[in-house]
């Protein structure tokens, strides 16, 4: 029987300066932009990864709630913690520098049109209204 390989190598350099647990986010981000992590992949179980790389296992637990908090990973009961299908592509410092860009062009656009603030906040409200509708 062939065993599973994890899918990814947890690395940790303690002359880095950045906390463990923020390494461990900062490698999973980055394999999910690389496409080496996609929707529905295991991350490894706590266990394996105190065991990879020599760490707390309250270290990865927190590393692991953060990634649920951003939007990139999702805990299943029993199961394991999972990559999410589409992660949030605003995870990520250049996702969200794109989407600024776009709606500071989406803000010149309506002021150009004559809209002010609540306006443009009024028509967010609408937009973001329909489309929750759509999804539901």
């Amino acid at each position: 029987m062939s065993e599973k390989q994890p899918s990814i190598q947890f690395r940790l350099d303690p002359r880095s300066g950045v906390a463990p647990y923020r390494q461990l986010i900062e490698q999973v981000r980055q394999a999910v932009e690389l496409g080496r992590l996609r929707g529905g992949d295991q991350l490894p179980s706590v266990r394996e990864v105190v065991t990879q790389v020599t760490i707390n296992p309250n270290t990865v637990h927190r590393a692991y709630r953060e990634l649920e908090h951003l939007g990139l990973a999702e805990g299943r009961l029993g199961l394991g913690t999972f990559i999410i299908d589409n992660p949030l592509h605003l995870a990520t410092n250049a996702g969200r520098k794109e989407l600024a860009r776009s709606l500071q062009e989406w803000t010149r656009l309506a002021r150009a049109a004559g809209l002010d603030g609540d306006d443009m906040l009024d028509l967010l409200r609408q937009t973001f209204n329909r489309d929750e509708h759509v999804l539901s």
